[in-house]
């Protein structure tokens, strides 16, 4: 069974490659990192606090994907919000860590709308081991080994929130950057692309007597060549302190929800994610955890 788990990794090299249409990391509970997608919402609603998600994916594979993000947003005064948002990735034998300071800046609509726009600036450290390729017969193009370098790199955003809505889209990083590639079985040098993203959400109100919440949300992202990925969640919500519900990915997944919340100050949550891809009957599931700091 190592054998043909090891098999299994070295046909799907590298995360972005072609098996893989999205290159930058994937998170189930993407709705409570949101400023690592977007850095408009930082300091949304006045709130400080911090994220932080442990991802292992394809349990009791070695060297299987695995990530860490953490996330942090305050407001400035009445209209100004800073953050920082750190997302750390290791898949088979390509490592990367982005990191990215975010500000956000709010124009009042109307009474009850409110416009936030985002920059982010920051940068990806970047490496891949080839060495490590030789264990699994697959080739590669003299020029990767080159790739082990930092990339800076910039994003923007835009939030509007009304109510009991919000859309938004974003472009955290809008510049390409070199990575490695999977071509037909070959690792060879690429370029990372820019990833959009558009999210929107609603707030049910069930029960008012148990402030029984419904939020359905979901988030697209699309890169140029590759499938539009889509997160569909929705979130049952009893009075804040408890949560439940589900999520489906397009391209290959879906997961159950749960988490809790202590004084409404710290949240404790975890997603259990299977993949309904056919290529990965073998790699089983991923485990997400996360916790969140309300100030």
């Amino acid at each position: 069974m190592q054998i043909y788990n090891k098999i299994i990794l070295g046909a799907l090299l590298l995360v972005g490659g072609t098996t893989f249409a999205q290159q930058e990391g994937v998170i189930t509970n993407y709705m409570y990192h949101m400023n690592s997608y977007n850095p408009a919402y930082v300091g949304v609603d006045g709130e400080t606090m911090v994220t932080a998600t442990f991802r292992q994916q394809w349990t009791g594979i070695p060297d299987a994907p695995s990530a860490e993000a953490v996330s942090f947003g305050t407001a400035l005064g009445k209209n100004l919000g800073i953050g920082i948002s750190l997302y750390n990735s290791n898949t088979f034998v390509e490592s990367q860590t982005f990191t990215g300071i975010d500000f956000s800046y709010r124009l009042q609509l109307s009474a009850g709308t409110e416009l936030y726009l985002g920059l982010k600036a920051g940068g990806n450290a970047y490496s891949v081991n080839t060495s490590g390729l030789e264990t699994y017969n697959v080739n590669t193009d003299p020029s990767i080994s080159s790739i082990s370098r930092f990339n800076p790199n910039v994003g923007v955003g835009a939030l509007l929130k009304s109510g009991k809505w919000y859309a938004s889209l974003a472009v955290p990083r809008l510049l390409s950057t070199d990575r490695a590639d999977n071509d037909n079985g070959v690792a060879t040098a690429a370029l990372a692309k820019p990833h959009a993203y558009a999210t929107a959400g609603y707030e049910f109100l069930l029960n008012p007597a148990t402030n029984l919440m419904l939020r359905p949300s979901a988030m697209g992202r699309y890169v140029s060549g590759a499938p539009v990925s889509v997160d569909f969640n929705a979130m049952l919500s009893f009075d804040d302190n408890f949560g439940m519900g589900g999520s489906y990915r397009t391209d290959g997944a879906f997961a159950g929800l749960v988490n809790f919340s202590i004084k409404k100050r710290l949240l404790i949550g975890y997603a259990y994610e299977v993949s309904t891809r056919s290529e990965l009957a073998s790699a089983k599931n991923t485990n997400e955890f996360l916790l969140r700091f309300l100030f």
